[in-house]
C-alpha cells in the first residue's frame, strides 16, 4: 500500500523508485520469514537466504539505473534535485570527448 500511494502522490520519478523499492524489499523480507515459519527445514532457509540476498543486491542497483535513464530521458523534475552530479559528470565527459585529438 506504502509503495502505491508513493507511486501516485510523489512529484518525480525518483521519489517514485524510492516509494517503490523500499516496501517491494520489506515485503519479500516479511513473505519469505512467513515461509520459513511455515516450512522450518534447512532447504528452505537456505533458499530463502539465497533469494533475499539476490534481492538486496540488485534491488538497489535497478533503481539507479532506472533513475539514471530517467535522468538521461529528461523523464524527472530538475528543479527537484538539490544536487545534480550526473549532469556534471555527464557535462565534463563530453567536454574531455571534445578536447581529445584523437576523435
Amino acid at each position: 500500500m506504502a509503495a502505491g500511494i508513493g507511486a501516485l502522490r510523489f512529484p518525480d520519478v525518483l521519489s517514485r523508485l524510492h516509494a517503490a523499492t523500499k516496501p517491494q524489499v520489506l515485503g519479500l523480507a516479511v513473505v519469505l520469514l512467513a515461509i520459513v515459519l511455515r516450512v522450518p527445514s534447512w532447504g528452505v532457509v537456505s533458499t530463502v537466504v539465497l533469494i533475499m540476498t539476490f534481492q538486496l543486491l540488485t534491488q538497489p542497483m535497478t533503481a539507479h539505473m532506472l533513475g539514471r535513464a530517467s535522468y538521461r530521458s529528461d523523464a524527472l523534475r530538475r528543479d527537484l534535485l538539490i544536487r545534480d552530479d550526473l549532469g556534471r559528470d555527464i557535462a565534463e565527459y563530453e567536454r574531455e570527448r571534445d578536447d581529445d585529438p584523437a576523435r
